[in-house]
């Protein structure tokens, strides 16, 4: 098989397309061919040496990927050979064939492309997590979304059309703006103009949101917490603000941990407030919700209610190319290797 290595910690630079021999299913597994796999901001930082949770290099990442089942094993008999599939998995996905336990392989609705099924675990379900697990969204919220024409962003705004009446902010460069307001954004900010806060605070004239969506981190925390409305909730879900760069600056990411606000359970009473965290990563030993999560979220597919934004396909051997082009903050949606 094919899959991307990141080599060593540092630049697009690192990263090297290798053969290896293909894995085999063991009990409870089944192997898929990929066809697309996806790309999300937590792999830019394992190439950096800034995500924890990624195993040390030489490292094969990638949480979830599309194929055609090819094998099963033991005690295995769904789903069956031959059938499409989406498959998450933590680390590994970034390769041509995969081994996943089978109840983390889902078939794909017939209208999905490969693309869409690589394309739509990790930033949906985080999306869905964020928005109606941990915070219950209800009709007549508004909601800050930041990072929003990123595959988490357009996801978060995809859903929140299924509420009625969510009044949606999103903060994105000016030229993204049109797919926001093609996804649901009801107010576009362009935080390289405008100071965000500022604005949402113009447009909701100082009554602040409901919820905050955040996954850039340090500063923006403390910001995002004091635009909370009584009773609103900041979700932090990444920290973005680390890794500015292609590759890790030691005095970037010391200076953003030192921005990062301290939340008292005595000042959250105070201000009638909440915060929470939310990482899909960390949430491997919570298959059978993360898998009802999945199903609801397939069934809004079916229903036309969502559609993955696919912002450009790169080849294997064009990672790099696919690193620089999320690093920059280029795409708008999601960005798929294919093998």
């Amino acid at each position: 098989m094919r899959a991307i290595w990141i080599t060593k910690s540092g630049g697009p630079e690192v990263l090297q397309v290798r053969e290896q021999p293909d894995p085999e299913p063991g009990p409870g597994e089944v192997r898929v061919r990929v066809k697309a796999a996806g790309l999300n901001f937590s792999d830019l930082m394992a190439r950096q040496g800034l995500y924890p949770d990624a195993p040390k290099p030489p490292c094969v990442v990638g949480y979830e990927a599309s194929g055609v089942v090819d094998a099963l094993g033991a005690g295995v008999t769904a789903p069956a050979v031959g059938t499409r599939v989406l498959a998450l998995r933590r680390f590994g996905g970034h390769a041509d064939t995969l081994v996943v336990p089978a109840v983390q392989a889902l078939p794909m609705p017939d209208a999905m492309s490969f693309e869409e099924g690589a394309a739509l675990p990790v930033v949906y379900l985080t999306a869905y997590h964020m928005l109606f697990r941990v915070a219950a969204l209800r009709p007549g919220r508004r909601v800050l979304v930041h990072m929003a024409a990123g595959g988490v962003g357009l996801a978060a705004l995809q859903l929140c059309r299924t509420v009625p009446d969510v009044e949606v902010f999103g903060t994105a460069s000016a030229s993204k703006h049109e797919v926001l307001r093609a996804n649901g954004c009801t107010h576009p900010i362009d935080y390289r103009s405008q100071d965000y806060a500022a604005e949402v605070n113009r447009l909701t004239q100082g009554k602040g949101v409901h919820l905050v969506l955040d996954a850039l981190g340090g500063a923006d925390w403390k910001k995002g917490y004091k635009l909370l409305a009584p009773a609103g909730q900041l979700i932090a879900f990444g920290f973005a603000n680390m890794a500015t760069g292609e590759t890790r600056s030691v005095v970037n990411v010391a200076k953003n941990f030192l921005k990062v606000p301290l939340f008292s359970p005595m000042g959250l009473m105070d201000k009638n407030r909440s915060v929470a965290g939310v990482n899909i990563g960390h949430l491997w030993g919570e298959i059978p919700m993360l898998m009802e999560e999945m199903a609801a979220l397939l069934e809004l597919y079916d229903q036309k209610k969502i559609q993955p934004v696919i912002d450009q396909t790169f080849r294997f051997d064009q990672v790099a190319d696919a690193h620089l082009r999320m690093q920059t903050r280029k795409n708008v949606g999601k960005i798929i290797l294919v093998p």
